[in-house]
């Protein structure tokens, strides 16, 4: 019985924390829905501005109108909690960590959201006015460009999550050299592997266009290198202090 107690204070803990976590994206999307139209407004204008002149988007589905912007808010909401989310989850693994330990989880917790959101401006800001451009350059003659609003939505999130997953390579890179998984010297090695893997998931996370896929292959390679440069000073470091410590 005694040694339950501590496994179920532990779940109370994990419930409670995850009860914060929904309660904020909760209280974040309140607090956004009024603005539901002017965010999926602000989400269409890169395709919007790609467009040729008289075309705009459609709704195939009748309840689309109402749904799309709700459901992009809902998004939304989920990443402007984010850093809330981490801190609880740092708040609970934080306690049975080490003095070290905590020294690397608290930073890579910040940057992993830090290049999170770097990714999605990545994809908003460069991928979608120049795949939306490309997109609409080589439209067949006689077709118009009307995209439905569900199936614009569905397409951007995907590129979000891809961009936003693929800019925590440096994250990954760190946490698989601090645990000794690998090196950077190894890692290193295999950069020729590392390129044509990056180009492969540029494939498999984008639809199939060709630049999307670049723009995705290429910035994956330039975080590989610079998770390989801080992964390679965080080993360093360990052992120093491993060194210092035997001394």
């Amino acid at each position: 019985m005694t040694d339950s107690q501590p496994l179920i204070s532990h779940l109370i803990e994990l419930r409670n924390r995850l009860l914060k976590a929904i309660g904020c994206v909760a209280l974040v999307f309140l607090s956004l829905a009024y603005f539901a139209q002017d965010i999926y407004q602000w989400l269409a204008a890169p395709l919007l501005d790609a467009l040729p002149e008289n075309a705009t988007m459609i709704a195939t589905d009748v309840a689309s109108p109402f749904f799309a912007p709700f459901k992009l808010t809902l998004v939304v909401a989920f990443f402007v909690a984010i850093p809330y989310v981490l801190y609880q989850v740092w708040g609970f693994i934080a306690p049975g960590l080490y003095k070290k330990e905590k020294k690397l989880i608290a930073p890579l917790l910040l940057s992993s959201t830090v290049l999170f959101y770097a990714g999605v401006a990545f994809a908003y800001y460069i991928v979608f006015p120049l795949a939306f451009a490309f997109f609409s350059s080589v439209a067949p003659d006689g077709v118009i460009m009307n995209t439905d609003i569900n199936s614009y939505l569905n397409f951007v999130l995907k590129i979000f999550f891809a961009f936003g997953l693929s800019f925590e390579i440096p994250v990954a890179i760190v946490l698989m050299c601090w645990t000794g998984m690998t090196s950077a010297n190894s890692l290193r090695a295999k950069r020729p592997y590392v390129v044509v893997a990056a180009f492969v998931m540029g494939m498999l996370l984008t639809p199939p266009d060709v630049i999307s896929q670049i723009l995705l292959a290429i910035p994956m390679w330039i975080l590989f290198e610079l998770g390989v440069i801080i992964g390679g000073l965080y080993a360093g470091n360990d052992t120093a202090e491993t060194e210092q410590a035997a001394e």
